[in-house]
């Protein structure tokens, strides 16, 4: 018995590419070589085949380069019987659009489902029909003269059947925008005259009336479906596809025809882009549901990436035969009886990459190390310490200094300015409230207006100089403790605060230029998600808090209720002038006062004794009502209307542009709307104080500080040091930590961080403060992330059906530049300020405190605890690590955080904040032995190693290596005999036997195809027919040649 021996494939050791096929030797011809070539590649499984057919020309660019296509199918349409126009029905940019059945609107965008034997049908036809590979046709009658000739030259259609084709072609197109009838073609005036002159000869002597052509003037106004037009990428192409039944033809009648060069063809397709690929399918009446699904799925292979790349390379009918193959290989099959076709499934919300259906036998990626993974992640950054001094220093301006003029061109935006609008009134008040507990803590010594000073010098200096200008710079709640701690030192032993202050900061900034000089922000890499997640929830958990107690502290001063009148009250004196006691010593019975002034006018202290009145009793508070009710309803409204216009770019309200700029603006929006219903109501709400003069606020200092104080003595500058050292890592912690949540990976930042560069300027700022004598500000977690958020991009012209991508966010310094400039001139602004309630301002803390919770793995595993198992999300996490372990994880970090909270929240420990932040780091550590590592890196990050380890050669097992006669290196790769070849088992199934004999037995013939070979001129050389020769395919630089088999008796 004869078996035939399966060629053995050999590939070239060098790096994959596109493939492409050359001969065996210059003296060959081209004909004996394709067919040999045709036969050894009906062996291969269609993806080899495919990859063969994209390598093809790959080295030669712009010869049939794969492009976006716009396929819009249409149908023709004919009442009477007479005449007709083509009605569009549907079209594809990425996912199908149908006309709905009223035919007056599109359906939503929805991923086409195919009957596999409208497939079957398919590709029957363009293995026995019409096949016009790179036709020369450059305008509409030329297109349907070829595609009829064509048709007629293989005996499909009578001479009658080919003008009546002919004229059902020219008929009009008509598409769902357009109001009137469109004119049925567009062409140039000559060739339109000479067609027009054709055909009416012609068909004159038939009897045949030629359907009018409309003059130039009356279709060069159309511009097509131009709105649409945007959301088509730039540079497609469009495949019509036109199906009808006619009464004329008695059997179906396919072509499928490629442009040698893409030509704009009149009205055929709703927008003006140039078409490349025409298919038509005609048949008897009676099946027109067939020839719509045979459209389809034309439609939809085109709109698949691999068929669309081989489409533009194919050079005859096998090509495309292994393309439908490649794609029958792919797909995947829905049982019918589980579910129902009429169903439109909602387009994904990411598309997986189809490289491995382009590279079928490249080897799987070896998985590395996740350790060295974040190493080369760190390294990017500049946590991987370069051994020099300021090293990471001098890497970051490296890194940063080529994007610092983009950095300023980049916020040319309208969603800059939303940014600025909503994080300026949300870094204001906490600066204003900071600068208040400040003065009550210092005695005024720093108080709200040098607090709004040191804002708007740290605010604009670090905007032009740092590493990472996303870090907004504001006022922390460890810094007020620390000053409240060293002003009561000063107090208890008489020193002067402000001097000692100063070379506190001039300390802290020696400080931290030396750990920036030995690159200590390098071990901020050990600060992984389970660290930055317990600070971040911490942080804004302290919002909600701080919102919710604001506003509980205006019910407790502003009581629904009068309060009911004092009796017996007696804490009211009048203290008279000491001018005054002295001229009325004598006639006054009693004495010299205080007097008790109970009851009495509080204007007849000052006429009677030129006094002053003391007590509480003296002056009753005054009260206004609904206070607390109206405090309480702005608040909750201004949170409703920033979550709800926050969310409004996510829903399917408005076009895109609009609601993403109300989006943009939602909290500028709930802050004037919140302030214009505070206005109207006329309620007395608590309003934003911002002070009104320029000066400071102790009489008893300017605006700079003797660092020489003669209550101080000289051991204070040395002994700085110590308070010094605990407020550097106070503020590096604060600062490094928040810088690791804005730099996230997820954030997808273009242009590097610079972590040194940060702690660089932060040292001077602190120095700078400490001299001027303002607060200390440091980078905001909260008001970081809420910065992020708001300058976050997403793709704007996508594809119907295609969901907006995240780009990355808009980096830029303008943004922070702007926000501390207006903090500075807040001063100047109190005349429009002061209408703002302090309510509004407390919902805007409230949303941003709960904004950031839904970007946290921490709240989401939270609220899983809380959730039965089959109501719980699709996470990654909960697919690769068991639900307990899950859970066990979330505990521990639940347990860190509350010991967080303890310490962050009692004024007595909280000094020791940043201590517990660097425990939690040795905490994750501990982690690592009771977690595996596969574990860690999915619910958290894995902690990279000190040093890299170097990785051994992989040597793969199994292969087989060959050196040829030129010393190229081959490796043999054995044939995978359990790989099902599909196009074997679609020749096998009885389903595709059905369909291709019902098809064959219409053709006369099994069709012709015309393409664009170029016959290379061998001259006299010589013809080698040698069969045993192997025949060598081009994968770019990789090169697999195939044996021929030998044929065997047994």
């Amino acid at each position: 018995m004869a078996t035939n021996e399966p060629p053995s494939i050999l590939l070239e050791s060098e790096a994959n590419a596109g493939v492409r096929v050359v001969g065996p030797s210059p003296g060959v011809k081209r004909r004996s070589l394709r067919n040999r070539r045709s036969e050894a590649m009906q062996d291969l499984p269609p993806s080899m085949r495919v990859r063969f057919i994209l390598g093809e020309d790959a080295d030669k660019p712009g010869q049939n380069e794969p492009r976006p296509v716009f396929s819009e199918m249409e149908e023709f349409k004919s009442e009477d019987g007479t005449g007709g126009e083509w009605k569009e029905v549907a079209r594809w940019i990425k996912f199908e659009e149908d006309v709905e059945d009223g035919g007056n609107r599109w359906t939503k965008p929805f991923v086409g489902t195919l009957s596999l034997h409208a497939l079957f049908e398919l590709r029957s036809a363009l293995l026995n029909g019409t096949l016009l590979l790179d036709a020369e046709a450059t305008t509409v009658d030329e297109v349907i003269n070829v595609i009829v000739d064509k048709v007629c030259s293989t005996h499909q259609l009578t001479a009658e059947q080919k003008n009546q084709m002919t004229e059902v072609m020219c008929c009009p197109h008509r598409h769902l925008y357009e109001v009137v009838k469109s004119a049925p073609l567009l062409m140039s005036e000559k060739s339109r005259n000479s067609s027009a002159k054709n055909l009416t000869e012609s068909r004159s002597k038939m009897g045949l009336a030629l359907p009018s052509v409309p003059s130039m003037a009356a279709v060069t106004g159309a511009k097509g479906n131009s709105p649409f037009m945007k959301k088509i990428p730039p540079g497609a192409e469009v495949n019509n596809v036109l199906v009808g039944e006619v009464d004329f033809l008695d059997k179906p009648v396919s072509a499928f025809v490629r442009l040698s060069k893409a030509t704009i063809l009149g009205d055929f397709a709703e927008v003006r882009l140039p078409s490349r690929f025409v298919f038509l399918l005609l048949g008897p009446k009676g099946q027109l549901e067939d020839y719509r699904e045979v459209g389809r799925v034309v439609a939809t292979l085109m709109s698949d990436e691999v068929f669309n790349a081989v489409a533009y390379r194919a050079k005859n009918r096998d090509h495309l035969l292994a393309g439908i193959d490649e794609f029958m290989d792919a797909v995947t099959i829905l049982p019918p009886g589980e579910w129902d076709p009429s169903i439109r499934i909602e387009p994904p919300t990411k598309v997986p990459s189809q490289e491995p259906r382009k590279n079928p036998d490249k080897p799987p990626e070896e998985k590395e190390d996740p350790a060295l993974e974040e190493l080369k992640v760190l390294e990017s950054q500049g946590l991987v310490r370069t051994g020099r001094f300021f090293g990471g220093l001098i890497d970051d301006v490296k890194r940063k200094l080529p994007f610092y003029k983009s950095d300023f061109t980049d916020a040319f935006a309208v969603q800059s300015i939303a940014s600025i609008t909503f994080l300026y009134f949300a870094s204001l008040s906490p600066i204003i409230t900071f600068g208040g507990l400040l003065g009550d803590a210092t005695e005024n010594r720093l108080a709200a207006l040098e607090s709004l000073c040191a804002g708007c010098i740290c605010g604009i200096i670090y905007s032009l100089f740092a590493g990472q200008p996303l870090a907004l710079l504001n006022a922390t709640g460890p810094v007020l403790v620390f000053e409240g701690i060293l002003y009561n030192f000063c107090s208890k032993n008489g020193y002067d605060y402000l001097s000692l202050r100063l070379w506190v900061g001039v300390w802290m900034g020696v400080f931290m230029i030396t750990l920036c000089a030995f690159e200590i922000s390098a071990w901020v890499a050990f600060i992984t998600r389970f660290t930055e997640e317990n600070f971040a929830l911490l942080i804004a958990t302290i919002y909600v808090y701080k919102a919710v107690e604001k506003i509980i502290y205006i019910g407790l001063d502003n009581p629904l209720n009068p309060p009911e009148p004092k009796l017996n009250a007696t804490d009211c004196y009048c203290f008279p002038h000491n001018d005054t006691i002295d001229s009325l010593m004598g006639s006054v019975q009693g004495g010299s006062g205080p007097f008790n002034w109970t009851g009495l006018a509080t204007n007849s202290c000052a006429e009677m004794w030129n006094g002053t009145l003391k007590g509480e009793d003296c002056f009753p508070k005054e009260w206004y009502p609904n206070v607390f009710l109206m405090s309480v309803l702005l608040s909750v409204f201004t949170y409703s209307v920033c979550v709800t216009l926050k969310g409004l770019k996510h829903t399917l309200y408005f076009p895109y542009k609009v609601r993403s700029t109300i989006s943009d603006f939602a909290v500028f929006i709930a802050i004037c709307s919140m302030t214009g219903l505070d206005y109207y109501a006329g309620v007395h709400t608590p309003k934003l104080h911002v002070p009104s003069d320029f000066k400071p606020t102790w009489s008893g200092r300017g605006w700079t500080v003797n660092p020489i104080h003669p209550d101080n003595p000289w051991w204070i500058i040395p002994g700085a040091m110590l308070p010094a050292a605990l407020a550097t890592i106070l503020l590096f912690l604060d600062q490094q930590i928040t810088a690791v949540i804005v730099n996230r990976k997820e954030n997808k930042l273009k242009k590097g961080c610079g972590y040194h560069l940060d702690l660089f300027v932060l040292a001077i700022l602190t120095a700078l403060m400490g001299i001027l004598g303002l607060p200390w500000h440091v980078a905001g977690t909260v008001i970081c992330i809420n910065h992020v958020n708001s300058l976050k991009q997403e793709s704007e012209t996508a594809a119907p059906g295609e969901k907006p991508v995240f780009l990355g966010v808009r980096e830029q310094r303008v943004t922070h530049l702007i926000i501390f400039l207006l903090v500075g001139l807040s001063v100047f602004m109190t005349p429009i300020l002061k209408f703002i309630p302090m309510p509004v301002l407390y919902g805007v803390f409230l949303y941003m405190g709960t904004a950031p919770l839904a970007e946290m793995h921490f709240f989401d595993r939270l609220r899983i605890v809380f959730m039965p198992a089959k109501y719980q999300p699709d996470f990654n996490y909960l697919r690769k690590v068991p639900l307990k372990r899950v859970h066990m994880y979330t505990a521990i970090q639940l347990v860190c955080f509350a010991i967080l909270w303890v310490v962050k929240t009692n004024e007595t420990i909280s000094i020791s904040f940043p201590l517990m932040l660097v425990i939690m780091i040795f905490i994750r550590k501990s982690l690592d032995y009771v977690f595996t590592r596969e574990e860690l890196h999915v619910l958290d990050s894995v902690i990279p190693p000190f040093r890299r380890k170097k990785q051994e050669p992989l040597v793969e097992s199994g292969s087989k290596s060959h050196i040829n006669g030129k010393g190229q290196s081959y490796s043999a790769i054995p044939k995978n005999s359990s790989k099902v070849n599909i196009s074997d088992e679609v020749a096998r199934s009885g389903a595709w036997l059905h369909v291709n004999q019902s098809k064959a037995s219409f053709q006369d013939c099994s069709g012709t195809e015309m393409t664009s070979y170029r016959r290379k001129d061998y001259g006299g050389e010589k013809v080698s027919d040698d069969e045993s020769e192997p025949l060598t395919f081009l994968s770019g630089t990789k090169r697999i040649q195939i044996q021929p088999g030998s044929k065997n008796n047994q």
